[in-house]
């Protein structure tokens, strides 16, 4: 019997000109594990929030069709009343924390589900746990990496023990291990878990079944070896697997070296490796959750200042953060790319263009996906020309057939700057970069 059942679904956000979903039906079986896959802007995240109620009634728009999950009919029960089924973590971690402390953020919804305040810390700690994330619990969460927030609100999810269990993009900011690890947890968890990924090869190994969206409607729901072939035969990059990094040699003129450097977070001081990134070449820095990969990006860019040793940058350089999307201030993509460069949309325009967003000017930022919002950001920063270019993260929510042209974009524009790129998508790194520089896991903090 299905756990959840969606039936001819039909779904247009407020304003939208076309379908988020069309017409999409399946079927989620308890314990099965669920591959969801898709370009950026597919529906994979609606389709999450239809299984987890909160399209339509937190969304609102234009809704037709059935979903139901555990017995209930999702448009006739609050989504409130669907936490003590289904859990969902969401794609970006930064907009689904509530508290200041860890322990305190992975407890609130058992909280919520009036769980006995007995069982409730030991629930919550035996979560993050489960995610090797038991020495966060002390920590504050806006103190914590990228990669770590999201190892908290996966385990906030896990702690209420849900019968499903939505996942959207749960590894695109783990460190490999950490994503293995995640990965594993799931398939042993006996829960069904429905999980959106654009760093497939993990949990295309792992999967029950392959489900994969275009344009809003199921092109293949089959399972895994059916599933794999029809990638193979119709999107193969989705099956990209990590490949040997060949060091390449460039000759061209420092731009920016980073010696003996560190950064003061109030008494909690980062020391970071040594680095020098030179014109013509692109670098991909990697290295666990925590380990100051974002403070060497942003002392390198001079955002933020040494505590101690050197920082020499040579000419002009622009920042993309891991979440751009969070800093949107133009009502129109092209207002917001021509930010850099006084607002000149000629300029705009050709740079939305090059990153695939060509007829995108008009539209709202926060309009976009995941994926969209994050080309836009490479759009803001490409168009001011830098002579280096620093990109957190660039590939979070980007399909793996984007990657592919966003590391060909990078390669094709290699000597006009140099380019720093923070990465756990090691796939990408052996794709864009001349050589990979790994940061070890952070020590001990010093402490001034």
């Amino acid at each position: 019997m299905a756990l959840a059942r969606v039936e001819r679904l039909t779904y247009s956000y407020p304003g939208a000109a076309r379908p988020a979903l069309a017409d999409v039906s399946l079927e989620i079986h308890p314990g099965e594990l669920v591959c969801l896959l898709g370009s950026s802007g597919s529906g994979k995240s609606t389709l999450l929030r239809a299984l987890a109620g909160l399209v339509p009634h937190f969304h609102g728009g234009s809704f037709s069709g059935r979903v139901e999950v555990a017995g209930r009919e999702t448009r006739s029960v609050k989504p409130s009343d669907l936490a003590g089924s289904i859990a969902i973590a969401f794609q970006d971690p930064e907009d689904q924390v509530v508290f200041t402390g860890v322990e305190h953020e992975v407890a609130f919804g058992l909280e919520n589900l009036g769980v006995p305040p007995a069982e409730i810390h030991e629930r919550a700690v035996e979560a993050l746990e489960r995610l090797g994330a038991s020495q966060l619990a002390g920590r504050r969460t806006q103190d914590l990496s990228a990669g770590e927030l999201q190892r908290v609100c996966v385990a906030s999810a896990l702690a209420l023990r849900p019968s499903l269990l939505l996942l959207d993009e749960p590894t695109s900011q783990l460190d490999p291990e950490a994503a293995e690890g995640l990965l594993d947890l799931l398939t042993a968890l006996g829960c069904a878990v429905v999980l959106s990924e654009q760093r497939p090869a993990l949990p295309l190994e792992r999967c029950d079944r392959i489900v994969f969206l275009e344009e809003g409607r199921v092109a293949v729901d089959a399972p895994q070896a059916e599933g794999l072939s029809w990638l193979a035969a119709n999107h193969p990059a989705f099956l990209a697997h990590e490949s040997v990094q060949v060091e390449a040699e460039v000759d061209g003129n420092p731009v920016c070296s980073v010696q003996g450097a560190s950064h003061a977070y109030g008494d909690r001081v980062v020391v970071v490796p040594d680095i020098e990134l030179r014109r013509g070449e692109v670098v991909a820095l990697t290295g666990a959750n925590g380990s100051g990969k974002t403070t060497l990006a942003k002392l390198a860019t001079g955002l933020l200042g040494p505590a101690a040793g050197r920082v020499d940058l040579r000419g002009r350089a622009s920042y993309l953060s891991q979440d751009p999307g969070r800093y949107v201030v133009a009502e129109r993509a092209d207002e917001e790319v021509g930010l850099g460069v006084d607002g000149d949309l000629d300029r705009a325009h050709r740079a939305l263009r090059i990153v695939g967003l060509a007829g995108y000017g008009d539209r709202h930022p926060r309009d976009l996906s995941s994926g969209e919002r994050e080309r836009l950001g490479l759009a803001s920063v490409l168009v001011t020309e830098p002579d280096l270019l620093v990109l957190d993260e660039p590939t979070r929510g980007v399909d793996p057939e984007r990657k592919l042209e966003l590391a060909a974009l990078l390669r094709s524009q290699a000597a006009d700057r140099a380019t720093l790129v923070v990465t756990h998508d090691l796939v990408f790194a052996a794709d864009v970069a001349d050589r990979v520089v790994s940061i070890e896991p952070l020590r001990e903090p010093v402490r001034a």
